[in-house]
């Protein structure tokens, strides 16, 4: 009874860690879109900017009037990181200057207006804008907050000169936070979120089809852009239980070698011509699918990518790459038009800012190197829609250091890609998996609705992976 009540809370502790490690995965996901993550930061940072700032208002008698343009500055900054207005410097000295405008227009009113009853003065007031408007405009400091200060120095209780003050220590502190922000977590996101940066070096390709060298050089380049990478040449043999032919055991270990020959030759060009190691592995499979077989062979090895020849059976897409797509291994199913080894320019197209996208790019980018061309590509249905396309596509190239072209395309993307297939050398797109099984059936996935295509496809899929097997 007790081992049985051990086992029971065992299992109840396995499945609550894999639900925790799928959450975290989802959370990640989520996370890795630049818009989510700028909206995080604002709901964390604004909330804590403010309490910090009444902390220090609290402790050195600094004006609370500051608050509503801090806080609107301090949103403008992080949820806007790129924008022309999210300049520290700027925020800095918009809300200064407003607040300076603020107090001097108090000063010179008071000089020349002797005032009413009325709390706020209304010369006051107006000259504290037409100041502020010059101010800003001559020294192309423009801040919407500003307004807000020079307003709010003008109220009767502004404490003076000691206002200008309290903007301008609370606004350096604001930026300063900011600053470190950007610096260190937005500008280097895809080194905290993105796998891709991090993994993907160890490359198992299963040597099948026409093009197998092709695919072979295909997932070599992408692994000889890591110090860490290798390369993994498969193939697969009948062993004498499953032979169709009646052949012998001797028969099928004289093929192994025959195989296992071949490889080798190939893998010392990969090795002399990429500068990456390359290994040879050669399995007699039994009862198992294809796929297992080179799924197992890829957990063997360490390899944490599958790049495989694309292959179709009966007009679709065969199930050796259909099943390696259902696994928990990130794989890329190569199509080689001509057998070309080298691709100098990649086009990119994506359906929206994910993983999954980033990772094409971080493909695409290590295959083309230095002296290639990456272009990344989106198409619309509308041109309502072209905005927010535009802002997808700089997000994503944002976090890479290489240039990289976008377009937005205005049409099908079948038609889109079909016309400038006949410019590239690999059209990169994702697998789609992430789609409900009624969005498949009512639309295929994009590859497999392509024609015409002149170029070679790369078919990018990501998956779950959790962070230990059990």
């Amino acid at each position: 009874m007790r081992e049985e009540v051990r086992a029971y809370f065992r299992a109840a502790v396995s499945r609550s860690r894999r639900f925790e490690r799928r959450e975290f995965h989802e959370f990640r996901r989520w996370l890795e879109s630049t818009r989510n993550l700028v909206h995080l930061s604002v709901v964390l940072f604004v909330p804590l900017l403010v309490g910090l700032v009444t902390l220090v208002a609290n402790a050195t008698n600094l004006s609370f009037l500051l608050f509503p343009p801090l806080a609107s500055g301090a949103y403008l900054l992080f949820a806007h990181p790129e924008e022309r207005y999210s300049s520290p410097l700027r925020f800095v000295a918009g809300l200064t200057v407003g607040a300076l405008c603020g107090w001097l227009a108090i000063e010179l009113t008071d000089l020349f207006y002797a005032g009413g009853p009325e709390s706020v003065h209304a010369p006051s007031a107006a000259l504290a804008m037409l100041l502020t408007g010059a101010a800003t405009w001559a020294f192309s400091i423009e801040e919407p907050a500003a307004f807000s200060t020079a307003l709010l120095a003008v109220v009767d209780d502004a404490p003076g000169f000691s206002y200008v003050l309290s903007i301008a220590v609370s606004s350096l502190l604001v930026a300063g936070v900011f600053v470190l922000w950007h610096r260190r977590v937005y500008r280097h996101r895809a080194r905290y979120l993105y796998q891709s940066t991090k993994g993907d070096d160890h490359v198992l390709v299963p040597m099948r089809g026409d093009h197998a060298d092709a695919t072979a050089s295909f997932g070599a380049r992408i692994a000889a852009a890591h110090d860490a990478g290798k390369v993994v040449l498969l193939d697969m043999v009948e062993s004498p239980d499953v032979a169709t032919d009646g052949g012998t055991e001797m028969e099928a270990s004289t093929a192994t070698k025959t195989h296992a020959s071949h490889l080798e030759a190939y893998a010392e060009r990969i090795e002399k011509t990429m500068d990456v190691p390359c290994e040879v592995v050669v399995i007699e499979r039994g009862a198992e699918s294809p796929a297992t077989t080179a799924l197992g062979a890829a957990r063997e090895a360490n390899c944490d990518l599958i790049v495989t020849p694309y292959e179709r059976a009966d007009g679709r897409t065969a199930s050796f790459v259909t099943s390696l797509f259902r696994t928990d291994m990130d794989v890329i199913a190569h199509r080689s038009a001509d057998g070309r080894t080298d691709w100098s320019r990649v086009l990119v197209s994506v359906r929206r800012a994910s993983d999954v996208a980033h990772s094409m790019l971080d493909f695409a980018c290590r295959l083309t190197g230095r002296s290639g061309k990456v272009s990344l590509c989106h198409c619309i249905d509308n041109e309502h829609e072209r905005r927010d396309a535009e802002s997808m596509l700089a997000e994503l190239v944002e976090t890479f250091t290489e240039r990289i072209e976008t377009r937005v395309a205005h049409g099908p993307i079948e038609e889109f890609l079909a016309d400038a297939s006949s410019r590239q050398n690999l059209l990169m797109l994702g697998a789609s998996a992430d789609r409900s099984a009624v969005s498949r059936l009512l639309s295929p996935a994009t590859f497999q609705r392509l024609h015409d295509i002149e170029c070679d496809v790369a078919i990018v899929d990501r998956r779950y992976r959790p962070l230990e097997r059990e």
